[in-house]
């Protein structure tokens, strides 16, 4: 009964703001909030729609809203409350059936004085097909945790283009057809902010949200581990999105696209923005979904070692007056030298190499285990150095002589890094200054580190099948020295 009665409420949504909730009559100023109209309907109230039925009255066939008032001490006194008129024309038996004469807050009206007395419907969905079907089915569902934190994460959405990308993706793969011959395929999304409770009590209002979905590109469909990048949404619009970003503690939509593969962003309204949320899909037929995050690969580039009669001899006269009597760079020299160098660069904002920073490019270089770098191991290390100064002022796009943490993952890529969201947030927080500013010494130093953990890593994958085997003084070593 409810499930076809319903439909009349629907087909009216053009003049009713559909979410997910409740009733309330229309107010125009805070002033009117909680003020009883002369048909003793409080505006402002939160009502619920507990019933619709259809009677004959006076040879016409009218639709009747029941509402409840949850306080249940003031009700509608217009047409079709408890002691109008309206119902002495009413069949004896229907309005036995219908009418309920006691002070308990639920009444009737028709339908057409509830669309003119109140302006706001708020829809929930018990299951995903209590709307459209009479015989419920069983939607397919997935549920995915995530996070947006500032500097890596939280992109904001898509007026910010240059850091919406940054936000989590996940696809979903819609194979299958509502009906055969046709090619939509329906599906619920809903984006809903975790913890919010406790984030009021620490003073923290909810943050505005929404979702926007896109058709994954035909070069990537199939694939897994492919997180989309900056260029990507700066050429292709949105295939659906939320109807709008808001402040509430969860935003969705029942969405209908035609079969294929899609990706959804969730983000918060602007960038840098902190939330943990949830993601729901559910789809009338069985799709597919994953969480899209990038695999971590190292492709470094080939390193050419050169013996010593094969470096040019300026670099070894360099050399000689750097390194002293001994021929060889220690760690102190090795500090002295690169923040003289790095000093000259006027354009570059740095605190200057630390000597764990140091000790870490030495870590790197040094293959005779000397713990000082040679003429070759320091000509190794200072080619790399200059390729990361290259890729440094490539992605400081506002010559700031720092990276902002968005850009610094463009850069990690380009020097040959792709890593999944979790671990680039451990780089930020280890690497950002209090501004989420990177200078060139963390740059240079991250850069130097990833490089150590994977090629350590490559040494002690003897099977090459992607794992390691570590007894618990190895671990030491490696953790302590790598």
């Amino acid at each position: 009964m409810w499930s076809s009665s319903v439909q009349f409420l629907l087909t009216v949504n053009h003049f009713i703001d559909v979410t997910d909730r409740a009733v309330s009559p229309q107010i125009t100023s805070s002033v009117d909030k909680e003020a009883v109209t002369f048909k003793k309907l409080v505006k402002g109230h939160a009502y619920s729609v507990t019933g619709v039925d259809e009677v004959v009255y006076r040879g016409n066939k009218t639709k009747l809203v029941r509402i409840r008032n949850p306080w249940g001490e003031v009700e509608w006194t217009g047409a079709w409350s408890d002691n109008s008129r309206e119902w002495d024309s009413v069949d004896r038996s229907v309005r036995s059936r219908l009418q309920n004469r006691s002070e308990d807050g639920e009444f009737w009206m028709s339908f057409s004085d509830f669309l003119h007395e109140f302006n706001r419907l708020e829809l929930c969905n018990l299951t995903a097909d209590a709307l459209q079907n009479s015989q419920p089915k069983k939607w397919s569902s997935s549920l995915y945790q995530g996070e947006w934190r500032r500097g890596s994460t939280a992109g904001g959405c898509r007026n910010f283009p240059a850091t919406f990308w940054l936000n989590p993706q996940f696809k979903i793969a819609l194979h299958h057809p509502d009906t055969p011959g046709q090619s939509d395929c329906s599906f619920l999304v809903g984006l809903m902010q975790k913890d919010r409770r406790k984030k009021r009590r620490e003073g923290k209002d909810m943050e505005t949200i929404g979702f926007a979905l896109y058709e994954i590109p035909k070069e990537f469909k199939g694939s897994s581990g492919v997180h989309l990048k900056r260029d990507f949404f700066l050429t292709h619009g949105s295939s659906a999105r939320s109807e709008l970003f808001i402040n509430l503690r969860e935003v969705s939509s029942r969405l209908s696209l035609p079969a294929g593969e899609y990706i959804i962003v969730p983000s918060t309204f602007e960038p840098h923005k902190e939330a943990d949320f949830c993601l729901r899909v559910f789809s009338e037929k069985p799709a597919d979904s994953e969480e899209l995050d990038d695999q971590v690969i190292a492709e470094l580039p080939t390193e050419i070692e050169l013996d010593e009669s094969q470096i040019d001899a300026s670099f070894k006269n360099l050399f000689r007056q750097l390194a002293g009597p001994d021929m060889e760079i220690s760690l102190k020299e090795l500090q002295t030298i690169l923040n003289r160098i790095i000093g000259k660069h006027k354009d570059l904002k740095t605190d200057g190499f630390t000597k764990e920073a140091c000790r870490s490019m030495i870590n790197l270089m040094d293959t005779d285990g000397s713990g000082k770098l040679g003429l070759t191991e320091f000509h190794v290390l200072w080619e790399k150095i200059k390729r990361y100064l290259t890729i440094f002022r490539q992605f400081d796009l506002d010559k700031s002589g720092t990276m902002s943490s968005y850009e610094m993952r463009m850069a990690l890529e380009s020097a040959g890094f792709k890593l999944t969201n979790q671990l680039f947030q451990l780089i930020i927080l280890r690497y950002t200054e209090a501004d989420m500013a990177v200078d060139f010494d963390n740059f240079v130093t991250c850069l130097v580190r990833l490089e150590t953990m994977f090629k350590t890593f490559q040494t002690m994958d003897t099977d090459k099948d992607g794992m390691m085997s570590l007894n618990f003084t190895q671990w030491i070593t490696l953790t302590m020295f790598a």
